[in-house]
């Protein structure tokens, strides 16, 4: 039946992902797959993954134990809840920071704020991504800012927000290895607190956690 295909296809683009070691996918893999679990990032990119494998993380996510049960799930449901089922998922969002030397952004992100390279592409690199724990920022080299410096300074221009539980632990650990602050930590009107470094490409990073 045609939405079963869309669920076929759906595998295949994960299977797709894999091969094409593209990051995002590998957290959902580890995420729903068992088997995965204890692996990190480019472990479950480096390991096997074949079709079978993505079709059992389609039925996993879907509430089904595997693709077999999946498929007679679907032949009992309702078109409406078939397409429900078919439904794009949006796996992860990657902010995007114009920096001038990738080498040099990736030294600050891991040697000050504790982020790993996933990885950098080129020669001379000029893609790359760092992570720290859910946190992805992805890092393309212009050879002039991407944002009117005098601007963005002014009006606060964010490159990317991270979220955690509590701020003000990063803040201090920050704050001990001498991070540039735009901000410091902060108590907001609405009861979160906040702080904002500035990278050596005055890409501003904001990090917010809950309140008191």
């Amino acid at each position: 039946m045609p939405n079963l295909e869309n669920l076929k296809k759906q595998a295949k683009l994960y299977l797709r992902w894999h091969r094409d070691g593209y990051y995002p996918v590998a957290a959902r893999i580890r995420a729903v797959l068992p088997r995965y679990r204890h692996l990190r990032d480019r472990d479950v990119l480096a390991g096997s993954f074949k079709l079978s494998d993505a079709q059992e993380l389609i039925a996993r996510k879907a509430g089904f134990e595997s693709w077999g049960a999946l498929r007679k799930g679907v032949q009992s449901m309702t078109d409406t809840q078939v397409q429900t089922l078919s439904k794009p998922v949006l796996l992860i969002a990657e902010p995007q920071l114009f920096v001038a030397d990738i080498a040099a952004s990736c030294d600050f992100y891991t040697r000050k704020l504790g982020f790993s390279v996933a990885f950098t592409y080129g020669e001379p690199p000029f893609y790359g991504q760092v992570f720290r724990d859910g946190a992805r920022l992805n890092l393309r080299c212009l050879d002039r800012p991407g944002i009117d410096p005098e601007l963005r300074d002014r009006e606060r221009l964010l490159s990317a927000s991270i979220t955690l539980d509590d701020a003000k632990p990063l803040f201090l650990e920050y704050q001990a290895l001498g991070v540039p602050f735009a901000q410091p930590l902060k108590t907001e009107p609405w009861g979160a607190r906040t702080f904002i470094v500035k990278d050596p490409d005055g890409n501003l990073i904001l990090f917010a956690g809950r309140g008191e």
